[in-house]
């Protein structure tokens, strides 16, 4: 071991015992089953060490295609039941994410977490799944995570005293002071312990002391979208397409690198709240659009990195065993690691006449002197051109020629024995083509070696065969492969070679990985700065190819000529904008129109504009104030909530409770059609009720609703406005037809629109009388409702006394005017006052 005693970091992994449902059968196909319910569903996913794992340059947009991530999970007993502890590492990056809180009988805030880690697997403890006791988290969790492998581990496991102990040995000094953070919290720890313990044992590998990356993560740091809301909104999957990129990380993403996308869905998952780390984002974004130089140069260099975190994680781990593979998957990430390096002063360049604050930071934090340190090292023993390449014949040859010559005496004759094997392989196939008149090639794969490649039509072929001495015949189109028992001969003598090769290299690469591991740590600087960069640059390429503009953050969301960021990518053109304005006194809009007048793509327009600007993008809009969303909630109505049935007015219910048990006043709260599900009684009722509850938040909440006597709330609370969604009615050259044409424009007001079905009704089949006694009903029903619900003049100055004072506490605030300019707008607010009161009668004047 070159990182030092393995024994002294982790215990044997051999007095692991899983329960009796969990298998395990050899180190390359671990089966990892769960305890059964009463569903009796197992899972069974093959667990491939990390040392076997290469690190690409994979497109960036497929960088979540395969999970990685394992997460231990704890629940408190007891009293303590609803506390939770989570412990999660990235088999591709060796960083552990620790988290503890409280959470509500829904387990919101677990599930919401594991959603977002997306997890390859899940450990639980036995006793929580213990059969005729199982808890309701892990009940949940199986409920929410099918397709997920979970292994169940002995309590025992769960250790808060051993997981200290592992973060004392492992967490690398410059992360150090999460020894504060969580020494008291016993729960994480708990999860920590089982959690390496596991990986430990499915990795057949030790993380080297001082050298894992860890955090505590704390929920107060980001906004919190429940797992629902981010499925209504498509933030990182398409509802109907999963492949689709119609989705806000796909109109967003333009990273160069796996570790940017990564970051990017992160932060849309769970955007920030500090308006200060914000507005130092966007002050990076607004450089690189003001600087062309800047933007290509940085982005030139970003693009040439590899998954840097999958390669530390790779270089942390000792394995327990030597292997070819783990010794050529060293030598491998040696010359990843110098290719790595070698970007740095590339980077340092592109930065370096930066002006604003945090590229500043990223340009003083690449000068640490230790990258200089270990590319020098690396240089004095492995080859000067020594490169990364594409193409499994040239990794190869980088690899076996990797360590400059003279250093090893033995390893400069068994790489010359190489070179002459491969030569005769050429030789021997350049004879056969000659000697049966064939344009055979020399060609290369990982799963074959060397083999003969031809194009050639079958007719050129003697009697439309190949020679009989070649075997494994492979035909595409005009397109033979093949081989013959001496090119399998010489396959073999020339594997012999490389493996020789491969150990020796080994030996060497071992020897150098020792000299510089103490400097290692400054990679994890480097990966959080080149995926930081990557993302900050997509959100300036996203700018490139839309009319967006930087946010703003004040306590008002307004938005001037908005338009829906995924729409737009979808229709290839600007769709229709609107405007949107919610305050502290006008904080609940309610939104009505028929259907398919834009409704619910203009409500997720708001929330997806609130997203991109808390994770530091530009938004979609002419102009755009927000205020910071602690909490982001939808609810939005699909085509089958039109059905009457008990599940979905169910499924409401539950989306519902969820909103008001866990909003507050800094909420951000959409509902589309609540109460769909239910008679039109018991709809108005909910919607009624549920909007009233709302409105003692300051929470900023759109409602949207086809129950319009909704409408008639804002008579009773002053803080409510009404909008709706413009049709125009366009009757056929007939005079005996009528055609709505939708304009998708937003108009203050209640929609006229009243009545939609019996309009369906007069275009239908329906004997002209019914309709004819429906409107008839429907006119008296309406009346009798608009007697009840009529303000008063004392409600209406009231109201208008309200809006006033909001207006004046907003200006007090936010205000830039002038002297003169604040008195002016001040004089517009008077006469709006004015105009909103109704005329006092005599008794009023003469008061």
């Amino acid at each position: 071991s070159y990182f030092g005693d393995k024994s002294s970091c982790v215990e044997n992994a051999n007095t692991l015992n899983l329960t009796s449902s969990s298998s395990l059968r050899g180190l390359n196909n671990t089966c990892v089953g769960k305890t059964p319910l009463s569903s009796g569903r197992s899972v069974c996913r093959s667990h491939t060490p990390l040392m076997g794992y290469s690190v690409t340059s994979s497109s960036a947009v497929s960088a979540h295609a395969v999970a990685s991530v394992i997460v231990a999970v704890v629940e408190g007993r007891g009293l303590a039941r609803g506390e939770v502890g989570m412990a999660s590492i990235d088999l591709k990056n060796p960083e552990m994410i620790l988290s503890q809180f409280a959470d509500n009988t829904t387990y919101a805030k677990v599930i919401t977490k594991l959603k977002i880690l997306t997890p390859l697997e899940i450990i639980m403890s036995n006793t929580a799944c213990d059969v005729g006791n199982t808890t309701k988290l892990f009940s949940l969790i199986t409920e929410h995570f099918k397709n997920v492998t979970f292994t169940t581990v002995q309590r025992k496991y769960f250790n808060e005293t051993k997981g200290l102990e592992y973060i004392e040995q492992l967490c690398a000094s410059e992360f150090s002071t999460i020894f504060m953070e969580v020494q008291s919290k016993y729960y994480c720890l708990a999860a920590a312990a089982a959690l390496l313990k596991y990986v430990e044992f499915i990795q057949n590998a030790v993380y080297a002391p001082k050298s894992l990356k860890v955090r505590f993560q704390g929920s107060e740091k980001t906004a919190m979208i429940d797992s629902s809301s981010a499925q209504n909104l498509e933030l990182v999957i398409n509802n109907r397409d999963s492949r689709s990129g119609h989705t806000l990380l796909g109109v967003l993403n333009y990273t160069k690198t796996p570790g940017g996308s990564r970051r990017l869905r992160s932060n849309i998952l769970e955007p920030l709240v500090d308006a200060e780390t914000i507005n130092t984002r966007l002050d990076c974004v607004q450089e690189l659009l003001q600087d062309e130089e800047l933007f290509f140069g940085l982005q030139a260099v970003i693009s040439k990195f590899l998954d840097t975190e999958q390669l530390l994680s790779v270089l942390v781990q000792i394995p327990k065993q030597d292997t070819v593979k783990t010794a050529e998957s060293k030598i491998t990430n040696l010359i990843y690691l110098k290719h790595t390096l070698e970007l740095v002063e590339p980077l340092k360049a592109a930065l370096r006449s930066c002006n604003t604050q945090l590229l500043q930071a990223y340009y003083k934090s690449l000068e640490d002197t230790r990258f200089g340190i270990i590319l020098e090292k690396i240089t004095t023993v492995i080859n000067d051109d020594t490169r990364y390449t594409k193409g499994c014949l040239s990794m190869r040859t980088q690899k076996c020629y990797a360590v400059k010559p003279n250093v090893n005496e033995f390893l400069d004759i068994a790489r010359r024995t190489y070179t002459e094997i491969v030569d005769d392989i050429a030789g021997m196939i350049t004879q056969l083509a000659e000697k049966y008149g064939l344009p055979m090639k020399t060609s290369f794969s990982s799963a074959r070696g060397f083999f003969i490649q031809m194009n050639a039509d079958r007719s050129t072929l003697p009697n439309g065969q190949l020679p009989s001495e070649f075997t494994k015949v492979t035909k595409m189109k005009n397109t033979y492969c093949f081989t013959s028992a001496d090119l399998i001969k010489m396959n073999e003598r020339c594997q012999e070679s490389l493996r020789e090769i491969y150990h020796m290299t080994y030996l060497i690469v071992c020897k150098l990985l020792n000299e510089i591991y103490e400097h290692i740590h400054c990679l994890y600087k480097l990966s959080d700065v080149v995926s930081m960069l990557d993302m900050l640059l997509s959100f300036a390429h996203a700018c490139t190819l839309s009319d967006y503009v930087r946010p703003e953050f004040t306590d008002t969301l307004a938005i001037k000529q908005g338009w829906h960021p995924i729409l737009e990518k979808i229709a290839m053109e600007k769709p229709v904008s609107n405007n949107t304005y919610l305050t502290e006194g006008n904080n609940f809009v309610i939104i009505t129109g028929p259907n398919m007048s834009g409704k619910s793509t203009y409500l997720k327009q708001i929330a997806l504009c609130q997203i991109m600007a808390q994770i530091g993008s530009y938004v979609p809009a002419e102009y755009c104030s927000f205020r910071i969303a602690e909490q982001i909630f939808t609810r939005i109505g699909m085509d089958d909530d039109i059905e009457t049935n008990a599940s979905t007015f169910m499924k409401e219910m539950k989306e519902i409770t969820y909103i008001i048990q866990n909003a507050n006043d800094k909420s951000l709260i959409i509902i589309d059609e609540l109460g769909r599900g239910t008679s039109a009684e018991e709809g108005i009722g909910i919607c009624y009720a549920a909007c009233e509850y709302l409105l003692n938040l300051k929470a900023f909440t759109l409602f949207a609703t086809h129950f319009l006597e909704l409408c008639h709330i804002d008579a009773l609370y002053p803080n409510v406005e009404n909008y709706h969604f413009e049709v125009q009615h366009v009757r056929s050259s007939a005079g005996n037809k009528e055609k709505i044409t939708y304009t998708y424009a937003l108009s203050k007001g209640c929609t006229e629109e009243k009545n939609y079905g019996l309009k369906a009704a007069e275009v239908s089949s329906l004997p002209s009388s019914i309709i004819l006694d429906a409107k008839e009903i429907t006119n008296h029903i309406a009346k009798q409702i608009l007697h009840r619900q009529k303000s008063t003049p004392e409600m209406m100055k009231q109201r208008a006394a309200y809006q006033l004072a909001t207006r004046l506490v907003q200006t007090a605030r936010n205000s830039r005017l002038d002297p003169d300019s604040l008195r002016v707008y001040l004089k517009g607010l008077k006469k709006k006052y004015e105009a909103s009161c109704p005329t006092p009668g005599k008794n009023d004047e003469q008061q």
